[in-house]
């Protein structure tokens, strides 16, 4: 039952952000704000929703090793999951804006959430604030002097719909994310209760890859179609709105304790390593190219993450 649990929510959450995808991009043309903005502001947000559900969910719920497991698991599966299998499908070219702009926004956001929660364990209100005040800084930014760096996030569907049907979608992705993480998280719990494994390891393994699939998948599709140029930003992106949104939020809603130790004295450090190892792996030995070696290269390091995590 916990398995299903687990399962159906991380179906509904998939389903649920879709839907409010649609309403909010529909909602966004439908009052004319420019596509750039709408890519950057309101599908980032969209698209990051079912991680964000999660952790206030489990944080308000008494399980706040769920809620940062599932964002420190999450970013290390972009990198080590869904980029290696991108890039050992096919090689893609990486954007000068990766090392000027994507890289060192995700290094500084990974280092302030070291720091916010490595000494005290407690990621607290204040500084949930100074978290999300950075993203909107950094958005600002982007949108004043960078909007050639970033890469067009609109969905292909992206059309304006009509008033009930952006309402209709509306409601049906509120009801879905709420429903699907309360699935989720009493299936993760209850997982870690009868195995007498913690939270923090449900949240970093099951919890996180389930909601890196949507990522996973979409990347694979674009490759296989050859449709949509993979960006490593898009994923960078996606580790930055985790950090500073996901947690921000979550963290001025109610401070997050953690509870199981490891979280700072192993998995936060995977994190940062990952985060590190991009930066070389995008120089040696092709520059600004990502092919299978490197894919091999990430893909190892997260085997040997889970490994390390499940023994």
């Amino acid at each position: 039952m916990n398995l299903l649990f687990v399962i159906s929510g991380l179906l509904l959450l998939v389903l649920g952000g879709n839907w409010l995808l649609k309403a909010a991009v529909g909602f966004s043309l439908r009052l004319n704000i420019p596509k750039i903005v709408i890519g950057m502001t309101v599908v980032s947000f969209a698209t990051s929703l079912p991680e964000l559900i999660v952790s206030v969910n489990s944080a308000l719920e008494g399980h706040p090793d769920l809620a940062l497991g599932n964002v420190i698991g999450s970013n290390i599966a972009n990198l080590g999951l869904v980029l290696a299998v991108t890039i050992l499908i096919s090689t893609i070219s990486v954007e000068k804006s990766f090392y000027k702009i994507d890289w060192p926004v995700m290094m500084i956001a990974s280092i302030l959430l070291y720091f916010f929660i490595a000494f005290d364990g407690v990621l607290q209100r204040y500084e949930g604030v100074i978290l999300f005040s950075f993203l909107i800084i950094f958005l600002i930014y982007l949108l004043k002097y960078q909007t050639s760096a970033v890469v067009d996030e609109l969905p292909e569907d992206d059309v304006e719909l009509p008033l009930y049907k952006g309402l209709i979608f509306l409601l049906m992705g509120g009801v879905a994310l709420w429903g699907g993480s309360e699935l989720l998280i009493n299936g993760a719990v209850g997982i870690a209760t009868k195995y007498n494994v913690s939270e923090r390891i449900i949240g970093i393994t099951i919890v996180s890859i389930g909601t890196s699939i949507p990522e996973l998948a979409a990347s694979v599709i674009a490759v296989i179609k050859k449709e949509k140029a993979i960006s490593l930003g898009n994923l960078i992106g996606s580790n930055v709105f985790n950090i500073l949104a996901v947690l921000g939020i979550t963290s001025i809603i109610m401070p997050i304790k953690v509870v199981d130790q490891g979280l700072l004295t192993n998995d936060l450090l995977w994190m940062l390593g990952f985060a590190i190892i991009v930066l070389p792996l995008n120089f040696i030995p092709v520059m600004m190219k990502l092919s299978w070696k490197e894919g091999l290269i990430l893909a190892s390091l997260y085997i040997l993450f889970i490994i390390n995590m499940l023994s």
